[in-house]
Parts: structure tokens; sequence; C-alpha cells
């Protein structure tokens, strides 16, 4: 059985490409939709974020944004955001089309923090970087991760893991699609932009910030 798993990333309170990215992802028939967090953040439409995600039936994690948001003072949204946020768990693993797949914010087992950083500035692969996070997840046993926090845009094979990072739909103009049992991902481009294969908060980065 052929399954399609929809996958938006770090939507960081910004509604109009994630409005896009839920009707692209309707239109290629996706079964579920999953986002690996970082709802809050940036922008400044937090609450109509929330509210197209929980129509749209989105499963998400919490990402450290959120929980940045959490703990401020001075936060400005309605309890029905405030209960969403806090009810989001650190990991969803299940399994389906035959895999395992995990989806974390970061970095498994549940780090917030801890990004897969895989490409240079120029969206190239790190070499480095690949090898090292193949080793840290061979002791992992699901076939899919899908994380996000980087904001970058890749699908790699780390060992036996298939490693998925959506992109964020307002920095990189990103979403993709999922196909399993096949292991196939399709990314998809929005707002008619680019995909910006790896966002560094607006700057270009020297290579060894990169490596970090």
């Amino acid at each position: 059985m052929t399954v399609k798993i929809g996958l938006i990333g770090d939507p960081h309170a910004t509604t109009a490409p994630v409005s896009e990215a839920l009707t692209l992802l309707k239109q290629e028939g996706v079964d579920t939709i999953l986002c690996p967090g970082d709802i809050a953040g940036y922008g400044t439409d937090l609450g109509p974020t929330v509210a197209l995600l929980v129509d749209s039936g989105c499963r998400v994690v919490l990402g450290n944004h959120d929980l940045w948001w959490l703990n401020r003072p001075d936060r400005q949204e309605d309890g029905a955001v405030e209960s969403y946020l806090r009810g989001l768990p650190t990991v969803i693993e299940f399994s389906v089309g035959g895999k395992k797949l995990n989806m974390v914010h970061a970095s498994p087992p549940e780090s917030l923090v801890d990004g897969i950083r895989l490409l240079d500035e120029k969206g190239r692969i790190l070499q480095d970087r690949k090898e090292f996070w193949t080793g840290y997840l061979k002791p992992f046993s699901f076939d899919v991760l899908v994380v996000g926090h980087t904001h970058q845009v890749f699908a790699e094979r780390l060992g036996d893991i298939l490693v998925v990072n959506p992109g964020s739909t307002c920095f990189n103009h990103t979403c993709a699609v999922l196909t399993l049992p096949a292991m196939e991902v399709q990314f998809f481009p929005l707002g008619g932009r680019m995909p910006v294969l790896s966002w560094n908060w607006g700057i270009e980065s020297r290579e060894d910030e990169v490596r970090r």
C-alpha cells in the first residue's frame, strides 16, 4: 500500500506559505501531514497559523521557538494557542507503509536545538557533517527521520535512515511529499519563489561557521 505524507517545516507564525502548502499537499493527495515544529517566532500570525494546522489535522512536534514563546512573560495570544503549544509532544513515532517514522524538531532522541545541518551556504552537502550525523544516528532503529530547525532543505540517506528536512515554509519557500514504502521525496516551491536550500538567518556564512 502506497502512503503519501505531506511535510511542512518551521512555519514561524507566517500564514500565507502555510496556507499555500496545505492546499498544494491536499491536491497531491497526501494521507497525512507532519510538521517538525517552530510554529512560533519571527512572524506575527501565530494564532492564525495554529488554526490552519489544527484545521488540516497536521501532526506537530514542539520546536525551540515554541518553547521560548511559552516562556515569554509578555506573550499576547489567547488561551487556545497556549494550550495547543503546551500540548505538543517533543517526539512523534509511528509505523506506516511498512516503515517506522520518527519526527523531532532538531535531532533525536528529542533535542530542540542540536540541528542536523548537512549543507553549506550554497546548498552543497558537507561531507564531514554527513559522516558525523551518519555515525550519530547509527544506534536508532527507525527508517525515516523528519526534522526541521536548521532551515535547510534535504533528503539524505544517512546509513540506514532517510533523513528529511522539508525546509521552512517562510524562509526556504518549500514543502515536501514523502512517499512510502518507496522512500521517495519530492520538494515543492512556494510563493512563486525559487527554493532557498540553506537559509542562514538572512546572512551569508563563512564556511567555518556553516560547519559548526
